[in-house]
């Protein structure tokens, strides 16, 4: 082999990984705190286009109530693009997820599944407020 060979292959080798795709679950620097009652929880958004649209949001008030058995839910001032949205299979408590079709935040404290949801982020901390029963205000503001 020689070095014109050598340098080549480097070079080649080291473009080659510029045009990889950056992953669209991972976290893109931007944590939220929501509030409500006494209760406070951290997440991290996740990096796809509707956990920004999300982000430029912020700050909001709004209210949590319960829905169903398995989370909480928050109604947006208005719909989140959900632009490159795609089904994903590795639902787990506290996710925190957009549901299309009603423009809603959806807020798992347990096991869920559903096709109309697109995932935010997931909660850091704090997440065991989930579980307190009944309505609040609720205020979401970024803290990162």
């Amino acid at each position: 082999m020689t070095r014109r060979t050598l340098v080549l292959g480097v070079a080649v080798l080291g473009l080659s990984g510029l045009s990889q795709p950056k992953p669209t679950t991972g976290g893109f620097d931007v944590k939220i705190r929501l509030t409500f009652g006494e209760h406070t929880m951290t997440a991290t958004l996740y990096d796809n286009a509707s956990a920004r649209d999300f982000a430029s949001l912020l700050p909001l008030e709004l209210e949590i109530k319960d829905f169903g058995s398995n989370e909480k839910i928050a109604y947006l001032p208005r719909k989140l693009t959900v632009e490159g949205h795609g089904p994903f299979s590795d639902e787990r408590p506290y996710d925190l997820c957009y549901y299309m079709p009603w423009g809603n935040l959806a807020m798992f404290y347990a096991d869920y599944k559903h096709p109309g949801l697109v995932r935010l982020g997931r909660f850091d901390d704090g997440f065991e407020a989930l579980h307190v029963p009944g309505e609040f205000p609720l205020r979401i503001e970024r803290i990162q």
